[in-house]
């Protein structure tokens, strides 16, 4: 696993924007796999990522169209034109800004007949196009990913999912403050979807997030923190700013900007991509959590 530390979320924003724009570009199609496959989280946390991706996008650095995405989760229960469903953040925010093809945009959908099959159906999607080549996520100050909160399953699957009271509180401020108009309930990809990605990248900020940041990679694996679940992932990267690293001791610090320091002399030496994860055919079965 990688830590990458930068100033602030602006900056962490530029650094990882930056590096999906390389491992999309470094993209090399085949006729069993010809689209790069990307998994894509909501919140406030992604929005300097999304802010720079569609920089690049407009300065003709990236294009999105080959690009397949998967976001990580959605309420149930509201309409995808409700202005805070995850749907409207998505188009608001990233998709009607870049070349993506709608219909290569998967989002759950809360409103389906049979959420359980919605769920079901989203993972078999993923497989048949290869699985996810990076998957992009966010965490909650408690450590959750995506909606697996404290106590989630570490080898949880795409499903439906209560949600927290802490949870519904915290979400209440885009209701108009009004806990009542905050569902209870959310389709969420599991924590074995996130880490069968080839790579994974969490994105953490703030320094309310410093516990989460801390727990997560100086102490052991735990399904009550469950972005901890990183630990055991092949091809992880955590970007966080100066503030998420107050809990951190000080010598982890020093040992994660020193190995930052050695892989930046050997991306000159090799290249970039010789240190990047190899690409694996659609046929090949996706990396089990």
């Amino acid at each position: 696993m990688r830590l990458i530390i930068r100033d602030d979320k602006s900056s962490v924003g530029a650094f990882t924007a930056t590096y999906i724009a390389k491992r999309i570009n470094e993209f090399k199609p085949t006729e069993d796999h010809p689209n790069f496959v990307l998994g894509l989280p909501t919140g406030s946390s992604p929005l300097p990522v999304y802010h720079k991706l569609i920089e690049l996008y407009v300065r003709d650095k990236v294009s999105f169209k080959d690009v397949i995405t998967f976001n990580m989760d959605e309420y149930v229960g509201i309409p995808k034109s409700h202005p805070e469903s995850y749907h409207s953040f998505m188009f608001d925010n990233f998709f009607s800004k870049v070349d993506i093809d709608p219909k290569n945009a998967h989002i759950l959908n809360g409103e389906a007949d049979n959420l359980v099959e919605e769920c079901e159906k989203y993972e078999e999607l993923i497989e048949s196009v290869g699985g996810i080549d990076l998957f992009l996520g966010g965490i909650g100050e408690d450590g959750h990913i995506a909606f697996n909160e404290p106590g989630s399953s570490l080898a949880s699957r795409t499903r439906m999912k209560t949600l927290a009271y802490d949870t519904i509180v915290a979400n209440a401020r885009f209701f108009d403050n009004d806990i009542q108009k905050v569902p209870r309930m959310a389709l969420t990809v599991g924590i074995a979807t996130v880490m069968s990605a080839r790579e994974v990248i969490i994105l953490i900020t703030g320094k309310h997030k410093a516990p989460a940041l801390a727990k997560s990679i100086e102490e052991g694996m735990n399904h009550m923190w469950t972005v901890s679940a990183i630990q055991q992932h092949p091809w992880a990267m955590v970007v966080a700013d100066e503030d998420a690293t107050l809990e951190l001791r000080v010598g982890t610090v020093r040992y994660f900007k020193s190995i930052e320091s050695v892989q930046a002399e050997q991306e000159l030496k090799y290249g970039n991509a010789a240190l990047r994860p190899k690409q694996r055919s659609i046929h090949a079965s996706s990396p089990r959590f």
